[in-house]
């Protein structure tokens, strides 16, 4: 398997478009939000970009469960799971590419996660409650337990954590199976390079429609479920209800999406961490990526011999 991973705006779709050209591959999103039917300019899905000199490049993970509805990663590895196996018995190479690095770190590190369903009541009890008040709640109900940094860097992970124990049967589990032949190539950026294909980014969005993408969704799912589902229309949601004005909405925007990208690179320095290979390439994204999956296939090859 390979990965593609890398900050927002960086590149990662069309790299694996053409990648996926070249080794007559499927792509597979790991992208929380291109789940969702509708978040189309908001989440850049770019689906033109899977058309490559008038070949159609197969994707996965997109545009698969309305907004209305709620993606957990517990349903993103169900998902994953049964078109890898489909895309391998195909004998092809799946190419997974996206920025939501949890998802991405729960297939390559064998993670495990509850299928209890949500309980609003406990959810409620504990919404205005600080991550320390959340942390020592689950010190007293795991006394012995060693968090990892996963685990608690949220509150919602925090509050899923208590609402697991207080289910009747918290042994309700899914196992992940274990994927050992995978390569993960991330693409780098200087900060200001980075920066300035953000905002160029953000600003085709505005040109393409994304505020009446966002309109069009609060009539139909409303603010809250909109606030939720990212930063684009969490922002222009309160341009339009009056709260700010267009030009604070750009500016809060631009800022909010860069400390989204360093918190990326953060995620994905603590997958390093946690002894994930990234191969980090700062250019010629496609002939680099090339030199480095072709010697991993040959590595792979000698050591069937």
């Amino acid at each position: 398997m390979i990965v593609i991973i890398g900050p927002t705006a960086s590149g990662k779709t069309n790299l694996a478009v053409k990648l996926a050209d070249r080794y007559d591959s499927e792509i597979i999103s790991a992208d929380s939000r291109q789940v969702y039917r509708g978040l189309d300019i908001g989440t850049g899905k770019d689906l033109h970009e899977y058309n490559l000199e008038n070949k159609s490049i197969n994707y996965h993970l997109i545009d698969i469960i309305s907004p209305q509805n709620k993606y957990s990663v517990f349903e993103f590895q169900n998902d994953f799971k049964q078109i890898y196996k489909n895309i391998i018995r195909n004998k092809k190479v799946p190419i997974v590419c996206g920025g939501t690095g949890f998802y991405i770190k729960s297939i390559l590190c064998n993670y495990t996660f509850s299928s209890i369903p949500p309980n609003e009541i406990i959810r409620n009890e504990l919404k205005n409650k600080s991550n320390n008040e959340l942390f020592n709640i689950l010190k007293d109900y795991y006394p012995n337990r060693d968090f990892s940094y996963d685990e608690i860097q949220t509150k919602r992970r925090l509050i899923r954590l208590i609402e697991i124990y207080n289910y009747q049967n918290p042994d309700i589990v899914h196992n992940q199976e274990y994927i050992d032949n995978y390569l993960v190539i991330g693409l780098k950026h200087t900060r200001d390079s980075i920066k300035d294909r953000i905002n160029l980014r953000l600003n085709s969005r505005l040109e393409l429609g994304l505020i009446d993408e966002v309109e069009s969704l609060l009539n139909t799912i409303g603010y809250d479920r909109l606030f939720e589902l990212g930063l684009e229309y969490r922002y222009v949601s309160l341009y339009l209800k009056g709260e700010i004005s267009f030009d604070d909405m750009l500016e809060k925007l631009q800022t909010a999406i860069h400390q989204y990208s360093k918190k990326q690179m953060t995620f994905f320095r603590y997958m390093e961490k946690n002894k994930i290979k990234i191969n980090w390439i700062e250019k010629n994204f496609f002939q680099s990526s090339v030199e480095i999956i072709d010697n991993f296939f040959s590595e792979i090859e000698n050591r069937k011999i």
